[in-house]
């Protein structure tokens, strides 16, 4: 296993000029890639199904565009993986549930169909949380596999810190990309809503697709290459930016969000968040809290209780399918699952109605403090992965073994673009931080990230 401070990210925008020179090649990329998985994934976990066959298969295709000097996109010749929630013709698609064992609709989701139009290498599904939700898989850490990798996107962002693939696709719907990419090491990108095209997964209202990475420019070109050609959402603009990597931006101001999650940040990683605080100011960066404006206090207080806005929201609106497939299979769903859907069915349709209210007020003072500052920026968890060893016999389930989304709830409610960056180790494992825009604002966000990332240094606590 390696040590988070001895990590090598595996990128790909770098090996596509061998490619060109025919120095390297993607199918020789992809057999790198496939050694790594041979060598961590029996520790890692992190997949469900892998398509080796299909993969070399595209992977000679892609060569060979390459060697005629046509590639169909800078991703030509990426291998990914596909979190196990959306569909792929060539792999199963389970979603982490029992009652899914088997399930093969053999077609693609759409950000699939796209990745596969721009030559990308669909490798493998990544092991999800039981439906996208909180029950975990058996996926580790790739820092220490005692911890979670955090979830649901759990083998996405565990696969992507392994270095097994450069890059892989997660959803969210309160903290499921964010987080595992926090606690892996990643990259990622949460789009505005609506921002990549969800397929078939359309269930909920605040569910997003997004890439992991292991850097910022594999994260946006995946992104953009999906969007140029699946769009955003039924009715919405999509994902909007520049053809590669947007260009670095220094933000003048920020405001910095402490959320409902401040209270229960350790000290190492107040330390270590407060050192990149430091790396701002000195750099002229002005930084506003809650107690300089009003605006921000006001916002701090309509995200507050962000947590049970998004369980109240998204437990409503799945509750109807997930009682159908306990009806239809009551074996094949966890506990847990269950426990949630219990939950969601005392809800009335007030209950509802009342998050909903609360997620709108929560948008509306956003906007509001948008002349303040360029972005806001938090923690991206409330610290290291935490360690999971599965429930106790006997005991009570326990309420977040794939970590807290506390920090990630914020972005989801106000339906925003949040790139994370991983910017801190606190005990020797990875705490990412975001940077949180206005709606639509991906483009700017990433560039935001990438003056973070060409300006600061990591800190360490």
């Amino acid at each position: 296993m390696t040590a988070y401070k001895d990590f090598k990210p595996l990128t790909f925008h770098d090996a596509t000029k061998r490619f060109a020179e025919g120095s390297d090649t993607p199918r020789a990329y992809l057999e790198r890639c496939l050694e790594t998985v041979a060598a961590r994934e029996p520790v890692v976990k992190a997949f469900t199904a892998i398509n080796e066959a299909g993969a070399r298969s595209a992977a000679d295709e892609s060569a060979a565009r390459w060697k005629a000097g046509k590639p169909l996109s800078p991703i030509d010749g990426m291998p990914l993986a596909i979190k196990d929630l959306l569909e792929t013709k060539d792999m199963p698609t389970q979603m982490g549930c029992e009652a899914f064992k088997g399930n093969f609709p053999k077609r693609d989701n759409a950000a699939v169909w796209a990745l596969r139009q721009a030559g990308a290498v669909i490798l493998a599904k990544a092991v999800t949380a039981e439906l996208g939700g909180s029950h975990p898989g058996a996926t580790t850490n790739p820092f220490d596999a005692t911890r979670t990798p955090g979830g649901s996107s759990s083998g996405s962002a565990a696969a992507v810190g392994a270095n097994m693939v450069p890059a892989a696709i997660g959803t969210q719907v309160a903290g499921s990309i964010i987080r595992p990419a926090a606690y892996c090491g990643n990259y990622a990108l949460k789009p505005t809503q609506g921002g990549i095209n969800r397929g078939e997964r359309q269930a909920t209202s605040q569910s997003t697709h997004g890439p992991h990475a292991n850097s910022l420019q594999d994260m946006w070109q995946v992104a953009i290459e999906i969007a140029r050609r699946a769009g955003g959402d039924r009715g919405e603009v999509g994902l909007m930016g520049p053809s590669t990597l947007p260009a670095a931006v220094k933000p003048d101001r920020l405001v910095v969000l402490e959320t409902e999650g401040w209270v229960e940040v350790d000290d190492a990683t107040k330390a270590a968040f407060d050192g990149v605080l430091k790396q701002l100011r000195d750099a002229g960066v002005e930084l506003i809290r809650r107690k300089d404006h009003p605006w921000v206090e006001a916002l701090e207080k309509s995200i507050a209780n962000g947590r049970s806005v998004c369980g109240g929201v998204t437990g409503w609106e799945n509750r109807w399918g997930q009682r159908g497939i306990v009806d239809n299979n009551p074996a094949g769903v966890s506990e847990r699952a269950k426990a949630t859907l219990a939950k969601a069915e005392t809800m009335s349709l007030d209950d509802y109605r009342m998050a909903l209210l609360a997620r709108e007020n929560a948008q509306r003072m956003h906007a509001t403090v948008a002349p303040l500052a360029d972005a806001g920026i938090t923690l991206a968890c409330p610290g290291p992965a935490p360690v999971w060893a599965g429930d106790v016999p006997g005991q009570p389930l326990a309420p977040r073994p794939t970590g807290d989304f506390v920090f990630n709830a914020p972005s989801s409610m106000l339906f925003a673009p949040v790139v994370t960056l991983p910017l801190m180790s606190v005990g020797g494992l990875p705490v990412g931080l975001q940077l949180m825009g206005q709606q639509h604002e991906d483009a700017r966000m990433t560039g935001l990230a990438r003056w973070f990332d060409e300006t600061l240094k990591r800190v360490s606590a």
